[in-house]
């Protein structure tokens, strides 16, 4: 990867380490041509309690930068949680395939919300930001469910779905960032991480 990418991402020579587990998300930073490594959080915390999207994935995305932080000093780290929201229901990893089916069956001719968190830490120093994305789905059947999710493109994701994977071919409108649907919206998190330069 080029000097010059690494630079217009994050123009700092400060480490930069994105705490997550998310292949998606290791993908996006270095389609922008970001240097960094990356710390598995660990487990996933639950939700916390009746917190409103837009607050539950920023703490969410604080908790996973911090632990990471704690062993990274001076690092400047990168934490990201999202969840699809669906007539005011959460749905977060579906746990089976069949939980997978009834998410996709919610989301089938319908618009949903997709929120990620987003937080940036640095030591004692720390900033959090939150995006949300409206998706379409197109109809669809109980058959072209039962396909989908016979891939194996739900369990790890929120909402059972994939945008970057098949689940592309049910999309029929976005109103916001893709990559926010992906699991880590770029622009902002660019805007945020521009204030620990």
């Amino acid at each position: 990867m080029s000097a010059g990418r690494a630079r217009l991402w994050f123009p700092s020579r400060r480490a930069l380490v994105l705490a997550s587990a998310s292949p998606r998300r290791v993908a996006l930073l270095r389609e922008v041509g970001a240097t960094f490594t990356v710390m598995d959080p660990g487990p996933d915390r639950a939700w916390p309690g009746s917190a409103e999207p837009r607050h539950g994935v920023r703490a969410l995305a604080l908790d996973k930068a911090r632990r990471v932080a704690s062993r990274r000093k001076g690092a400047v780290v990168i934490g990201a949680d999202t969840v699809v929201v669906a007539r005011g229901s959460r749905l977060g990893k579906p746990s089976d395939p069949g939980e997978a089916r009834a998410m996709m069956r919610r989301l089938q001719g319908r618009v949903h919300e997709v929120w990620s968190g987003i937080a940036v830490v640095r030591d004692e120093e720390q900033r959090t930001a939150a995006e949300c994305t409206r998706v379409q789905f197109g109809k669809l059947s109980e058959s072209e469910i039962a396909a989908y999710v016979a891939l194996g493109e739900s369990l790890d994701k929120a909402g059972g779905y994939g945008i970057q994977g098949a689940a592309a071919q049910f999309v029929t409108r976005i109103d916001g960032d893709w990559t926010n649907v992906v699991g880590l919206p770029l622009a902002r998190l660019r805007r945020v991480l521009a204030e620990f330069v």
